[in-house]
């Protein structure tokens, strides 16, 4: 689910998920804050995301029932948003490469990218 589009419950059960993985320091609580902050561009300003995910995305599911139905609910009421394009490719679609990090385009001068993917640094 792109961040953008995250509730703090999906976005909590991500990251506890990814911190557990990696081992990494418990700061989930004040990264879920900023994730949340980040996600005011969807309402402010005058411009429009076109947003696409694969339809796996929309399957996963992260954290409990109720915060996997939260996630599905939310991103229904963001869809509705005149700012908000979202496509979904479908699973029947040939994959012909493997899917990356995910990125935003804001504009000709800022792009934000969430790669959740990569292994921590660890300290020699």
């Amino acid at each position: 689910m792109p961040g953008c589009l995250q509730t703090p419950g999906y976005a909590t059960a991500l990251l506890t998920s990814i911190a557990a993985s990696h081992e990494t320091p418990d700061d989930i609580t004040k990264a879920v804050k900023a994730c949340m902050r980040r996600n005011s561009v969807i309402r402010e300003g005058d411009h429009r995301l076109t947003i696409l995910v694969e339809e796996s995305v929309l399957r996963y599911r992260i954290g409990d029932t109720d915060t996997t139905a939260a996630q599905l609910g939310h991103l229904l009421s963001e869809m509705a948003l005149p700012s908000i394009s979202l496509g979904v490719i479908p699973f029947i679609v040939e994959r012909t490469v493997w899917p990356t990090a995910t990125f935003t385009v804001f504009d000709d001068q800022r792009v934000h990218t969430d790669s959740l993917d990569a292994p921590p640094a660890r300290a020699g």
